[in-house]
């Protein structure tokens, strides 16, 4: 029955740390994943994008401060005139929503007109929740879809139109792209790009992934559910888990370039261009303009707005709180060009770093003493920092949050389980060490077990002393195992007596057994309790010496003596092995007052200091002038006939 209890205690305990680590889980990777997952993003990831033909065009603060904003479309009709009549670079992407066109417009018009001369343009354009115009998202499909052979999920999708592309604008571009992202719905930053997107039955690249296959002159791809394949080139873009029709890729940040006050040759401002343009135009260059040719043939231009106020296109991302949309567009690219992206370890490696960790705290809480196995569980955890920020460095993202919020949990748990375990198992020391000392013992140990050493104190008590009379015959006509089933049973009789009147079994020697009464359970009546005890202790054997001859066992007789007086009691021998026990006269005394049974034919005898305490209740036989061995004075002591044990004191 013990061992299914144990059993059950350790199954259950194992289910309520299982329910609380998965808890621990869910509210970590939801709430506190993100904000540390881009802490190591910001501070241990890549810093610089690793293309150096990648140029970012900036409608900063410094632009519409010298060319006041909402631009005209003209402005953008120079801007692109830049990169397609006096400059050559290999792609043009233009991170902005289609504009509305007006046909009434000169400006619009040769804004349109522009854009179709452009075939290394990349636009950009937003899905729709609602499908409002069916036709047109049929042509729209037929134009700018993408071939994919689509081995995944095949997840529904969140999109089913467009937003406001005019007949004219969607005439005139080449090439439409998505530039929709979304932010982690818990922290609000931007983890991952959405590579592709579904819209209706359809897929369509984003920006990035567009201007990869444009250079590389195919639209077809495949998605499985790990990667977005491009047959033509064999690069595989990881994504993560495909949900509404997104299939998003992890993006490794770089430090925001266009955020710098001082633009390096990454970054321009977009007032220089068009200075440059139109000073190009006018037959003037002037010494600080930005020279065409350094837009070459391998440049790929990324043009986007990074403004204040209202119209800015600023993302919350973990190298920036203010970060350019165009310039994570930028980034994205160069992941794909270069197939270098930010990588979640997987949730097998993921799962077995919980695991170990786990199990790495536990074994500390199990073989250190507090303050040592926290100390070894903090080296553990820098030790996890570092190789976490290691990962991060090399492109690797481990989850760091998680395993230690688990560890927490198994702090705790692995502390409450242990302390359990230590009082289940100091129980169980408790009840078999009180199967060799008495229980009251075992409670006075253990409640001082921080002050255990030698010495004690003195103490008036009274001693209590029983012995099987002819016992040594008796056992010479038995065998040894018929010897110990009589001594069983007699002690098993005897003991429950003596704790009913407060007292302590010291030990038990041979067939005799002593007994101490007023300490270490204090008890003012201990004298007179000791008697009631022995006359029960009497009665008992009576009724075995019945029970016995029915059973053809050996008869018996007790003897008793009692000595109430002062005693030295405590912890007697050395600093590795002490008894808790009496020593002193009146112990000797107790003794040999037991021995004159024998004498007198008597069952019970007690000292005169004890039938001082008990003459009001007993029938006693004097006897007097005894010569007690060790003593030089005659002595009187008392036969107890019968006594009073509904009395009470």
């Amino acid at each position: 029955m013990k061992k299914l209890k144990n059993k059950w205690f350790y199954i259950n305990s194992a289910l309520i740390y299982f329910v609380f680590v998965v808890i621990a889980l869910v509210l970590s990777y939801t709430y506190l994943e993100p904000n540390f997952r881009s802490f190591f993003i910001s501070n241990f990831s890549a810093n610089k994008m690793e293309a150096s033909n990648i140029v970012e065009i900036i409608i900063d603060d410094a632009s519409i401060s010298k060319y006041p904003w909402p631009w005209s479309k003209y402005m953008y009709v120079e801007l692109l005139d830049y990169f397609s009549t006096y400059s050559n670079p290999k792609l043009v992407a233009l991170d902005m929503i289609p504009p509305d066109i007006n046909p009434m417009s000169k400006s619009d018009m040769d804004y349109i007109n522009k854009i179709s001369k452009m075939d290394n343009l990349v636009s950009g354009f937003i899905p729709a929740v609602n499908d409002d115009n069916s036709s047109f998202v049929d042509k729209f499909r037929e134009k700018y879809a993408l071939n994919v052979n689509y081995k995944a999920y095949n997840a529904p999708a969140d999109y089913m139109g467009v937003n406001g592309i005019s007949d004219y604008f969607f005439n005139a571009s080449h090439n439409l792209a998505s530039v929709k992202i979304s932010p982690n719905t818990t922290s609000g930053l931007f983890f991952s790009a959405t590579n592709v997107i579904k819209i209706g039955d359809s897929y369509y690249p984003s920006l990035p992934l567009k201007m990869y296959l444009l250079e590389n002159n195919t639209n077809d791809v495949i998605i499985d559910d790990y990667s977005i394949i491009v047959p033509k080139t064999g690069l595989k873009i990881p994504h993560n888990l495909i949900t509404k029709g997104s299939v998003e890729t992890n993006i490794k940040y770089y430090d925001n370039i266009s955020s710098k006050s001082d633009f390096t040759h990454y970054a321009f401002s977009a007032y220089k261009i068009i200075d440059s343009y139109r000073n190009l135009k006018a037959g003037n260059p002037q010494k600080d303009d930005i020279p065409p040719t350094l837009f070459d043939k391998n440049t790929v231009i990324f043009i986007g707005v990074n403004i204040s106020g209202p119209s800015a296109d600023v993302l919350k991302t973990p190298k920036d709180d203010r970060h350019p949309g165009v310039d994570i567009q930028a980034s994205m690219y160069d992941n794909i060009v270069n197939d270098e992206f930010l990588k979640i370890v997987g949730w097998n490696i993921q799962l077995l770093t919980i695991f170990l960790l786990s199990l790495l705290t536990f074994i500390f809480i199990l073989r250190f003493k507090f303050l040592k196995s926290l100390l070894s569980v903090m080296i553990a955890d820098v030790v996890f920092f570092i190789l976490v920020a290691a990962l991060a460095y090399n492109g690797y993202i481990l989850s760091f949050i998680a395993p230690i919020i688990v560890q927490l949990v198994t702090l705790i748990f692995g502390y409450s389980f242990k302390f359990i375990s230590e009082n289940r198992n100091k129980e169980k020391i408790k009840q078999a060490m009180g199967k060799y000392l008495s229980q009251d013992i075992m409670k006075n140990v253990v409640s001082n077990i921080d002050e255990l050493k030698l010495g004690g104190k003195k103490a008036v008590v009274t001693v209590l002393f029983s012995d099987i009379r002819g016992f040594t015959s008796l056992s010479e006509k038995m065998s040894a195992e018929e010897v110990s089933m009589i001594l069983n049973e007699y002690f098993a009789e005897m003991e429950p007596i003596i704790t009913k009147y407060n007292g302590v079994i010291n030990k038990f020697i041979g067939d005799a057994v002593m007994a101490i009464f007023g300490e270490p359970i204090q008890d003012i009546n201990h004298a007179e309790n000791a008697v009631k005890c022995a006359y029960e202790m009497l009665k008992k054997v009576e009724y075995l010496r019945e029970k016995w001859l029915f059973e053809n066992k050996p008869k018996i007789e007790i003897g008793v003596g009692i000595n109430t007086g002062e005693v030295f009691i405590g912890n007697i021998g050395t600093e590795t092995r002490m008894e808790y026990t009496v020593i002193g006269d009146t112990v000797n005394l107790a003794s040999r007052i037991e021995s004159y049974n024998k004498v007198y034919k008597t069952n019970l005898l007690v000292s005169s200091s004890t039938y001082s305490h008990i003459s009001d209740i007993a029938d006693v036989i004097k006897i007097s002038e005894v010569q007690i061995r060790g003593k030089a004075k005659k002595m009187n002591i008392y036969e107890v006939l019968r006594i009073d044990l509904n009395h009470k004191s």
